[in-house]
């Protein structure tokens, strides 16, 4: 029986991190077989893009969002869908929804971006979570470092844009996650217990 993929997405600071690895605790505690994965990943081209945002070495819009893709490709191959080809549940930290909000956030097209993307495989469910704005600002705040991506001119269109992608897909499940972490994680876990 091929496994569950399910995505968390949401701006910087919404939470998708912790999230994602209070459900796949929780799920992992109730004896399900789940992986807990992320974009960008701990990959070859996952690191190195990671390095690059952490020490602000410029790339243009496009070809960031091209070494994004790149990375969900290598992500695919060689973690997701072998493991869901094992029965396993697979819970990511982000996925393609972080590719469009934020590159159309940068500028590009929005077709452009959908293009680039309708080549991987959708999430049985989709969350995003989806704070007040002003609680993303707060918590990105509190870090010690914030990379070129997590600007507050830039975030606002990210979340504009993660608000208008909900809009437009009846099927992601918003979630505010602003509330307490176990009502949060409570929420998202019932929802998940669905399917």
């Amino acid at each position: 029986m091929r496994g569950i993929f399910i995505v968390l997405e949401g701006p910087d600071g919404a939470g998708t991190t912790k999230h994602s690895k209070l459900l796949s605790d929780r799920l992992a505690r109730e004896k399900h077989a789940v992986l807990c994965t992320f974009e960008p990943t701990d990959g070859p081209i996952g690191s190195a893009i990671r390095n690059d945002l952490h020490n602000d070495v410029p790339h243009s819009p496009l070809e960031l969002q091209k070494r994004f893709c790149d990375d969900r490709a290598w992500h695919l191959q060689e973690v997701i869908e072998p493991a869901l080809r094992n029965g396993t549940t697979v819970i990511s930290d982000r996925y393609d929804h972080s590719t469009i909000t934020y590159g159309t956030a940068l500028g590009l097209s929005r077709q452009e971006l959908d293009e680039m993307n309708k080549k991987f495989i959708r999430p049985d469910r989709t969350f995003f979570l989806l704070p007040p704005f002003k609680v993303l600002q707060e918590r990105i705040h509190r870090r010690d470092h914030v990379d070129a991506l997590e600007q507050a001119e830039l975030q606002h269109k990210v979340y504009d844009a993660y608000q208008q992608l909900a809009a437009e897909d009846p099927a992601i499940c918003v979630i505010d996650s602003s509330g307490p972490l176990e009502e949060v994680a409570e929420l998202i876990y019932r929802a998940v217990s669905s399917i």
